[in-house]
């Protein structure tokens, strides 16, 4: 792991934005000089895609927030009275003035809440919709360009992007429209009162903003830094613990104690520098505050001084003031928020913009019928690159039938997994074709929509967090407790799980943990034949199980189910004795190796 202390990026600013220094601008001013401003606005579109089912709740939740804005007016205005009735000692009209401000209260406090409750409601409508499209989308999306996005990366549009799409989504124009609402009444009301006062409310938020922006703009610099510095600490922390064993077996723990503590000064150190600036900060913006507040202070002191405005006038200034600077700093806060919207919309779209798989319905229909008899896969003269460079296959042919074990063998590197993905239509060949046929020969090429006819165990471990039942029915969510059992015998799993007191109910970790790399093989070999599918693909499937057990396994598949199709990619030569046919790959090239001795077939270079 990379344990320099590398600094964060920092934002160029350019034209008028040299002065402000806003990073929501400076991203808006690169697009235009890019040209891509308009991604922008379909960035938006696609985002307001979401809100159509919507519309109600949007104009519902506008007019309430505005109903909300004018009681919480109409509330600082009673009390203003309140207090001018309470220190001039006037009793007229009190109790009703009492009643409308308890009332204007309480209503604003149950709009507020209510607003609150739908505002929630309507987000995580909006997060599960999004986050179902782009679910749907991404497992639908071709292999090879879903592949071109690191995990973490796609997790984080997934998770992260969706969420900030969704926060603006439906709350954005109801959101500027009561702000907008808001700051005008509220500067409308200060200045048919007082126009100075007003003036100096609406005066001082842009000085505040300004102030604010700057000092926000380091502080997320310095929490970015943070999280990036945390995230690295996690990332050793999570390495280290898995691979605690090879850390003891070759006696570095000393070694490893000294990189963690390495990291732990580096964060302790910008913590404490990020901790130095928010100090500063603080005082620098109180000052300022402090400074604004007594401008305002002084002003209401003079006139209540000179007998022009009463104690309740100068309560609801002062309070006014304040909210004024904050309804104009939820104005302008608002760009900042459309435009990460858009960056995380843009995001998102990437992967829902991705290529899509080939179905045909059609195909899978055509085989269903005699799908039980067996079905035949086939490579016919097929070249395939990554790519578009280096070539993995050049008119390589394979097939593999009914019945028969068939072993793929080669060097590291050299296609055994191509081979299976490009069987399963994961990826597609450049030249030739991959088809499955059934016993009466209807022939279909290979797409999405046939891999219910294949049952797939992947090379490591496939296992997932829950109870061994859980990971048995992830590929037939209906099977009974003695089919799941049937399919653990099948596998030689039955054996070990039987001892568990828990049974197939019995829980396992994540990736598998708690039980060895030889048990779990042989449950995700045992989903698979629970699968029950025609075709049956093995990659490096009982690398880790004895040449006995190997043999077992192989030899309950195909008793059990005698029609089925079994191709199994290997580097051991102990399994070939139970093949009918063996490809060696190398040299792109697929060369079968029928009814040959085992000893005749190159040994692969590990």
């Amino acid at each position: 792991m990379d344990e320099r202390n590398e600094k964060p990026k920092t934002t160029k600013y350019t034209g008028i934005n040299k002065l402000f220094r806003l990073d929501f601008l400076q991203t808006l001013l690169d697009k235009w000089y890019d040209g891509t401003f308009t991604d922008f606005f379909d960035d938006w579109k696609w985002i307001f895609s979401f809100s159509k089912k919507y519309k109600g709740i949007i104009v519902f939740y506008t007019v309430f927030g505005l109903v909300g804005s004018t009681l919480s007016l109409g509330s600082a205005w009673l009390s203003k009275i309140l207090i001018n009735i309470i220190v001039e000692k006037q009793t007229e009209n009190l109790w009703l003035l009492v009643f409308a401000a308890v009332f204007s209260l309480v209503f604003s406090l149950v709009i507020g809440s209510v607003l609150s409750r739908i505002g929630l409601k309507i987000s995580i409508y909006v997060n599960n919709d999004i986050q179902s499209e782009i679910f749907g989308k991404i497992i639908d999306a071709e292999w090879k360009e879903l592949n071109k996005y690191p995990n973490g990366d796609l997790l984080n549009r997934f998770g992260s992007d969706t969420g900030t799409v969704a926060g603006n989504a439906i709350g954005w124009i109801p959101r500027i429209i009561i702000s907008l609402y808001s700051f005008a009444a509220t500067f409308w009301l200060l200045f048919k009162t007082d126009p100075n006062m007003a003036w100096i409310a609406l005066g001082s938020a842009p000085v505040l903003l300004i102030m604010s922006r700057f000092i926000m703009r380091k502080m997320r610099e310095y929490k970015k830094r943070i999280l990036e510095l945390n995230s690295a600490m996690t990332s050793f922390e999570v390495d280290t613990f898995y691979n605690f064993d090879m850390i003891k077996s070759f006696g570095v723990s000393g070694t490893t104690e000294k990189k963690l503590k390495r990291w732990q000064g580096k964060y302790r150190d910008y913590n404490l520098d990020y901790n130095k600036f928010e100090i500063k900060a603080n005082i620098g913006v109180s000052l300022l505050q402090a400074a604004v507040s007594a401008l305002a202070f002084g002003y209401c002191l003079w006139r209540l001084w000179s007998g022009q405005i009463l104690y309740g006038d100068m309560a609801f200034f002062l309070q006014q003031r304040s909210a004024l600077s904050s309804r104009f700093n939820l104005i302008v806060g608002t760009v900042p928020g459309m435009v990460s919207s858009a960056i995380s919309a843009h995001r998102i779209r990437e992967l829902v913009d991705l290529p899509k798989e080939k179905h045909d319905p059609e195909s899978r229909k055509k085989l269903a019928a005699l799908a039980g008899k067996g079905l035949t896969v086939k490579m016919n003269d097929v070249s395939f690159s990554y790519d578009g460079e280096k070539t993995v296959y050049e008119h390589g042919c394979f097939e593999a039938k009914p019945g028969e074990i068939v072993a793929v063998l080669g060097p590291s590197g050299e296609g055994k997994t191509t081979m299976l993905r490009l069987l399963l239509g994961l990826i597609h060949p450049s030249e030739g074709s991959v088809t499955i046929s059934d016993s009466e020969g209807n022939e279909v090429p290979m797409n999405a929509d046939l891999r219910p006819f294949f049952s797939y165990v992947p090379q490591g471990n496939s296992i997932m967090a829950g109870t061994i039942a859980d990971n048995m029915r992830l590929v037939d969510e209906d099977a009974t407790d003695e089919q799941i059992i049937e399919a653990l015998k099948t596998a030689c799993a039955w054996e070990f799980v039987s001892r568990h007191p828990d049974g197939i109910n019995g829980r396992v970790g994540e990736r598998g943990q708690g039980l060895s790399e030889g048990q779990a093989q042989r449950i995700a070999i045992a989903r698979a034949v629970l699968r029950d599918a025609p075709i049956i693909l093995l990659d490096e499937a009982t690398s880790a199980l004895d040449t006995e057990t190997e043999k077992r396994v192989l030899e309950n598949i195909l008793y059990n189910s005698p029609e089925k199709t079994c191709i199994v990619s290997t580097h051991r030569k102990s399994i070939l004795r139970h093949c009918k046919r063996v490809y060696f790959i190398q040299n792109k090239q697929a060369q079968e190796f029928n009814m040959r001795p085992v000893e005749e077939i190159p040994e692969e270079d590990d």
